[in-house]
């Protein structure tokens, strides 16, 4: 079964890397056409598939492009929309980022869950989760790497290791059966370190983080507390791969685990997810 939204909806506001405000609007889906972006702004209107195939680049975000424009820091919104069950949903924007909002998910996820979701035809075919083989796919760069393991239903587990002492070596396990997304992925805010600010800055980055859209630490400890969770940071980078693996449609049954990995390696897996698919 396919699910969309029940009403429009749209929410705006600065992206993280451009420091330019755009507006989201949310539109319901017709059966199949999965969840797409529309930028409004340019005047062929090009569609920009929610799709791992349209992965441009994953430095510090996602970047979705086609050969008419893009549309970078995906993940948050995408994350919200698969977490809630929508499989269809027309994603107009006005600009080339997403909003960050407050660095977290959870903007996006109320909206979803104050308009909801339609019920689908019972004429629709069931469409469930696809299975992965037998064999675990890993990607690994150094010590950090990202895997695909067989299991009986869809689990997280991701781990984080940071020389800053207010972060350190934080481990999070998230099964979307016990604990749901709105309550335990969606609020955990986009994190960064003091000392990194002035030079991704000045590699035209985070023009738009502020200590109102993100957690910012030092060797001191956190300069905006107080914190969601006291392990907010790890849940937060487990939020990003669930938008990452949303890009494959439908997210595999299997046990995601994670270790200081990145929207790169994310995307590696899915990518090698989709040839094992297809």
């Amino acid at each position: 079964m396919e699910y969309t939204i029940k009403e429009s909806f749209a929410l705006s506001g600065i992206g993280l890397h451009s420091g330019v405000k755009t507006q989201v609007r949310v539109i319901p889906a017709n059966p199949g056409e999965g969840r797409y972006f529309v930028r409004v702004d340019l005047p062929e209107q090009p569609i920009i598939r929610a799709n791992v195939d349209a992965v441009r680049q994953t430095t510090l975000s996602t970047e979705l492009a086609t050969d008419g424009g893009a549309v970078r820091t995906v993940e948050h919104l995408l994350a919200a929309l698969i977490a809630s069950g929508i499989d269809n949903a027309r994603l107009e924007i006005d600009g080339a980022e997403v909003p960050l909002l407050d660095g977290s998910a959870k903007n996006w996820t109320d909206a979803i869950a104050s308009v909801g979701i339609t019920s689908p035809s019972p004429c629709l075919p069931v469409s469930p989760s696809p299975r992965l083989p037998v064999s675990p796919v890993w990607i690994q760069d150094g010590d950090a790497f990202v895997a695909a393991l067989p299991a009986s239903e869809i689990r997280f587990t991701y781990g984080i290791d940071f020389s800053y002492a207010a972060i350190g070596n934080q481990w999070y396990s998230w099964n979307p059966k016990l604990e749901s997304f709105a309550n335990a992925i969606a609020p955990a805010r986009t994190f960064g370190f003091a000392d990194q600010i002035e030079q991704l800055q000045q590699a035209g980055l985070i023009k738009g983080g502020s200590l109102e859209n993100a957690l910012v630490c030092d060797e001191s400890g956190w300069l905006n507390p107080p914190l969601r969770f006291a392990n907010e940071p790890v849940r937060h980078k487990l939020l990003d791969l669930v938008g990452d693996l949303s890009l494959l449609g439908k997210i595999p049954i299997a046990h995601f685990l994670a270790y200081k990995a990145s929207h790169k390696l994310h995307i590696q897996l899915a990518k090698a997810l989709r040839k094992i698919e297809t």
